[in-house]
């Protein structure tokens, strides 16, 4: 189904929604086409083929909410849906913030952000490109020894969304993968290392033999790790590992965490909680990027802005719900932030080893160690270490530790090596002085 039919499932639902006598009503419908290819030692193990859709509606009736949702798209399933959605709206609890994102907010101008590049991959070449991504890894080197697969994905989603206020929009949008895991094998001891490549559009992507390559040398620099005695360092995070890291200062000032009062940045707009060169910028109209969106899935219009700006927090990651629950206004982010960006002071990975000195690359972490109330940060990790500004060997079985209020004060660079498969780009990033707990 494309957007234009999508939307007219959302129009038949809020139509009906009206009828049943509803003070409000919002209304989502998706359809989703998918497939996905998996190889393993040369032969397929895996592969999927989805095709999905459905419809959601929520009602307001006397600050009361309720909601519904259906795979079957018939129109008397439908009204049969708004129906339950109306019956729950008597059974909730009141709640005064409940409700639409302001009436003014809503969207007018929707802009082609270009996500739309759909893959025509038939099955036997998303195989095929599989099992060669795999082989490149394997003949790489003889201590490749074993895989995980290979993978080749592509997705096209169709979205319309819908309310009451007379807002409707729908855009049809891809994303398409590559990756590949493999383990490498010397003396006894194993390893385990990836490399994928993601793009909205496919001609984006990287050549899959350059990421089966890579994969086989990731998991290769592994080899020989040690364990390293309890020390204090300086710690640079690779850039797919530095969007997490700076992800959860993004956590922390959403709306849901400061209304509940469950955060290590609570209230902090306007203090500085960042070094004064890092600036954190929203800018959610980027042509192909992964988070763009014109709207949010509120209808609210996005629109660019710094999160923070010189090191100080200038506001909150905020939907209309949380908004009214703190007396401000809806930032444009129900739903999530929209391509952050964290422009480097510094150059790529390879300047800031030199710059660095003595201390430990990341380059994966284990385990959940944050405490998002606290900021307290302690999780596994595995990387190289670094003396004299040249990598030594690399470490596993160790422990980065600190509290997230003062580590983001002590990152003394960011590189300008971004990773852009995500919805955060940021480059390489060095903190200085974090607790690294080993032998």
């Amino acid at each position: 189904m494309g957007p234009r039919e999508l939307e007219a499932l959302v129009q038949m639902a809020l139509d009906e929604a009206r009828l049943q006598g509803v003070d409000q009503a919002e209304a989502a419908a998706s359809h989703d086409i998918g497939l996905a290819a998996t190889a393993r030692l040369g032969d397929v193990e895996n592969l999927e083929y989805t095709n999905d859709r459905g419809l959601g509606i929520t009602v307001y009736r006397d600050s009361r909410k309720g909601s519904a949702s259906t795979s079957d798209i018939r129109p008397e399933a439908i009204r049969e849906a708004v129906g339950k959605a109306c019956t729950f709206a008597t059974c909730t609890a009141q709640d005064p913030h409940a409700g639409l994102a302001d009436a003014d907010l809503m969207c007018s101008d929707i802009k082609e952000l270009d996500l739309d590049h759909p893959w025509p991959l038939e099955a036997s070449d998303a195989i095929e490109m599989a099992i060669n991504c795999e082989a490149v890894a394997l003949k790489f080197d003889a201590r490749i020894n074993n895989s995980e697969g290979a993978t080749v994905s592509t997705n096209r989603g169709s979205r319309a969304y819908g309310n009451t206020h007379g807002f409707i929009g729908s855009l049809s949008k891809t994303s398409h993968s590559i990756s590949c895991v493999v383990l490498s094998g010397d003396n006894g001891e194993m390893q385990r290392d990836y490399y994928y490549s993601a793009a909205r559009d496919p001609a984006d992507l990287e050549d899959p033999q350059l990421i089966g390559e890579t994969a086989a040398k990731r998991a290769l620099r592994r080899l020989g790790a040690r364990k390293i005695r309890t020390t204090r360092a300086a710690v640079l995070f690779v850039p797919e590992l530095a969007r997490g890291f700076i992800g959860h200062s993004i956590s922390a000032i959403s709306g849901g965490a400061q209304y509940r009062r469950a955060s290590f940045l609570l209230e902090a707009a306007g203090e500085k909680i960042f070094p004064q060169f890092l600036r954190i910028e929203e800018r959610p109209h980027l042509p192909k990027a992964m988070s763009s969106a014109a709207y949010d899935s509120e209808g609210v219009a996005t629109y660019d802005r710094d999160i923070v700006s010189d090191g100080v927090l200038q506001g909150y990651v905020l939907g209309s719900y949380s908004a009214r629950r703190l007396g401000l206004k809806s930032t444009a982010n129900a739903g999530g932030a929209q391509n952050l960006i964290v422009p480097g002071n510094a150059e790529g990975l390879e300047s800031l080893i030199r710059d660095m000195g003595t201390g430990l690359i990341v380059e994966e972490l284990i385990g959940q160690g944050v405490n998002p109330v606290t900021g307290d940060y302690s999780r596994g990790a595995v990387g190289q270490w670094v003396e004299n500004g040249e990598i030594q060997y690399p470490v596993h079985e160790v422990t980065i530790a600190g509290n997230l209020r003062e580590l983001y004060l002590h990152i003394l660079a960011v590189g300008n090596d971004q990773d852009v498969r995500g919805g955060i780009r940021c480059g390489s990033l060095l903190v200085d002085g974090m607790t690294i707990a080993g032998a």
